[in-house]
């Protein structure tokens, strides 16, 4: 069972910052040396703030807050757990073994976890045994992450800007909102705004006293989130939920607000037919009938399959018919579908100025994230030859669609986009002043977080697609450790996880794989398959990078597999990352401190890809992307064409960067500056104002 949340955990992982009161003390120099020095070694450094902080407090007090802190630190670079490849002197012990030995030595484990499986002992595991050499110490130097000194306001403003982003949030982010929830004081740290539906529903259902959200709540389909969000379901609506029993109070929480739904109410029911129908079953609305009538009618609607024109119907009826006048007239009343819908209605309309001219008098209305992705599709649509799509729901996937789009009548494209960022620009001046502004040429590959719905629980919060430099060295080491089913689970309690690397060229053509089956190839390593963790296993694998350009590959497609067959989101615990290391043969197989990512492996899938590393550019694209697959043998080697269709979408994605946003902030509230040194407001990568990885601030104040 996974511990309960702490403040400490909550603040260190989304702002890597403390709350320390003054103390009364005075630490010996010694004792805050010795404790920063050990959360040195797990790659953390401590603001001189912090630093000073500390000092004011006693040995005790020091030696206190350096427990409370380690265990979350430890936890966030995967430390936490005891690394044990199947070759303890790995990659040289591998580098030097012969096939013969790495057959045996497989063949042999293979017997004893099929022995296990005809016993039902899981714990029967067969590893062959080597003496573990001295290693030269780890002799590089790794960048660390640095804990600065925070405050209650400024955590509480976690909650605030949580709750008030424009965009929807992962599971982790939910867990922290519902933290917040428990506390009867957090209605005051309500922002004036939820903006996101998903995240309105997941607050309506979590808080203690959910009536203050009742005004926000104003669609039939904004009370179907609800409802699914207190059965704990999908409030994307992308899978159908299981509704649970209402107690009476809740029936008459949701009806009510579905009485005050207004008169699209059987329309956005209609769309939703099947869910309604099922919930209705759960909410009785009959027992209400003299209180709540229209719902009472929308529900016999719906029942008896009774009359109601709804605006989609009409919408494709009149595209169908070209009938320019009255359908524009129709999408203007509904601006965020006019915008989702302008290409289309561009491409069937014979006036397509006009159609700018229409959408252009309601686009303020329109809110940023949708204008944002609109304006990149026109200023880059006659770039674009391959369009990857990210399917709404909790499973992280990705879909291809080949072939451009229709031409457009000369210079309509660019009209659009223009029109569209005169629009984010004006709306963006109405916000406070930024003085002068320095925005990092490096967000440029940084994709803005519009959707983290799907996000796995990493050590930064990274937009898909964005790209990062690899750091100096010549070999990344990936990494991935696991752990059995706890006995009588519904799965089999053996878990056989498989970390590989397949390599593709620069036309993404598969070349090879570095594998269980293939454990060697160029100057890659793989540290051995093991087939069971009973007490938790792991694999690695070094990647070679002179040796991968030199055999004509280019891309690297790293993936995490259950061979056995369980849905990673099933396991007690799974997770994976990577390091830079320069002396692949020194230090400890697995240090802490070079550690660049490490992400929690919760997909519901069986198969994901955490990264894409081009080896020539020398660059690592975030994926956190799952793959369905039906092979009955779930493996890299199976599953090369799903790992270049991943890659190829993360590679040519167009999406809007930070760049493009903080660019339009610039223009709209500031002076842009070339000189770091003179800028009131930094927008930058790792440092700065606003860093890539505030996402939180990003969603919720440049979004808005």
């Amino acid at each position: 069972m996974t511990a309960p949340l702490t403040q400490a955990e909550i603040y260190l992982t989304k702002s890597l910052k403390v709350i320390l009161p003054t103390g009364q003390g005075r630490a010996t120099p010694e004792t805050v040396a010795t404790a920063v020095k050990n959360l040195q070694a797990l790659g953390f450094g401590i603001g001189q703030p912090l630093w000073e902080r500390l000092s004011t407090l006693s040995d005790g007090e020091v030696i206190g807050w350096y427990e409370c802190v380690l265990p979350i630190l430890r936890k966030m670079v995967g430390a936490h757990r005891t690394f044990e490849p199947m070759y303890p002197n790995f990659p040289r012990q591998v580098m030097l073994a012969s096939d013969a030995e790495l057959f045996f030595n497989a063949m042999t484990h293979y017997y004893g976890f099929m022995l296990s499986d005809l016993i039902g002992d899981p714990i029967l595991v067969v590893l062959p045994h080597y003496a573990k050499e001295a290693r030269p110490e780890l002799d590089e130097f790794h960048e660390l992450r640095w804990i600065e000194l925070g405050s209650q306001a400024d955590f509480e403003a976690i909650f605030t800007r949580l709750a008030g982003s424009n965009g929807s949030l992962s599971e982790a982010d939910k867990e922290i909102l519902t933290w917040f929830a428990a506390d009867p004081q957090v209605d005051q740290l309500l922002p004036a705004k939820i903006p996101q539906k998903e995240t309105l529903a997941f607050l309506v259902a979590a808080l203690p006293n959910p009536e203050m959200l009742t005004p926000s709540v104003k669609t039939a389909t904004d009370v179907l989130r609800v409802a699914v969000a207190m059965s704990q379901g999908d409030v994307s609506l992308a899978e159908p939920a299981k509704f649970r029993n209402f107690s009476k109070r809740e029936r008459r929480f949701l009806l009510n607000c579905l009485e005050q739904a207004g008169e699209t109410r059987t329309e956005d029911m209609l769309r939703w037919k099947p869910r309604w129908i099922r919930l209705g079953e759960r909410l009785h609305p009959g027992d209400f009938k003299q209180r709540y009538p229209q719902t009472l009618a929308a529900f016999d609607t719906l029942r008896n399959n009774g009359p109601c024109p709804t605006f989609n119907s009409q919408i494709e009826q009149g595209l169908r018919r070209e009938n320019s006048p009255s359908t524009l007239a129709l999408l203007a009343l509904r601006p965020g579908d006019f915008a989702r819908r302008l290409d289309h209605v561009l491409r069937t309309h014979a006036d397509q100025r006009d159609v700018l001219d229409r959408f252009g008098a309601v686009a303020p209305k329109v809110s940023t994230p949708v204008l944002l992705q609109v304006w990149c599709h026109f200023l880059r649509r006659d770039s674009i030859g391959r369009r990857a799509f990210f399917p709404k729901g909790n499973a992280a996937k990705v879909t291809l669609q080949e072939g451009p789009l229709v031409p457009l009548q000369d210079g309509i494209a660019e009209a659009a986009a223009n029109g569209v960022r005169s629009v984010l620009v004006e709306r963006f001046r109405a916000l406070p002043l930024l003085g002068k502004v320095f925005i990092d040429p490096r967000l440029n590959e940084q994709f803005v977080p519009f959707s983290q719905r799907s996000a796995s629980r990493s050590l930064r919060t990274i937009a898909r697609g964005s790209r990062f430099d690899l750091p100096p060295g010549d070999t990344i080491r990936l990494f991935c450790w696991w752990k059995n089913l706890e006995k009588g689970d519904e799965w089999h309690s053996r878990v056989d996880i498989d970390l590989s690397a397949s390599l593709y060229d620069p036309s993404w053509s598969h070349t090879s794989d570095v594998a269980y089956y293939n454990l060697k190839h160029l100057k890659c390593y793989h540290s051995g398959d093991i087939t069971s963790a009973p007490e938790g296993a792991c694999e690695f694998i070094d990647i070679g990078l002179p040796s991968v350009l030199d055999g004509h590959a280019r891309y690297i497609a790293v993936s995490i597999s259950s061979y056995s067959r369980q849905p990673f989101v099933a396991l007690p615990e799974c997770f994976a990352g990577w390091m830079m290391r320069r002396k692949p043969n020194s230090g400890e197989i697995f240090e802490p401190k070079t550690v660049q990512d490490k992400i929690d492996i919760t997909a519901v899938t069986r198969t994901c890809v955490p990264i894409i590393i081009d080896v020539r550019d020398r660059k690592v694209i975030w994926a956190d992307l799952g793959l369905t697959t039906s092979s009955q043998i779930n493996n890299a080697a199976r599953n090369c064409v799903g790992f270049s269709q991943i890659g190829r979408a993360l590679v040519e994605l167009k999406k809007p960067t930070l760049h493009d946003l903080f660019q339009l902030h610039a223009e709209a509230r500031g002076e842009i500056v070339e000189d770091l040194d003179n800028a009131d407001t930094v927008f930058g990568l790792h440092t700065g104002t606003v860093t890539a990885f505030d996402t939180g601030i990003i969603m919720s104040q440049y979004l808005a």
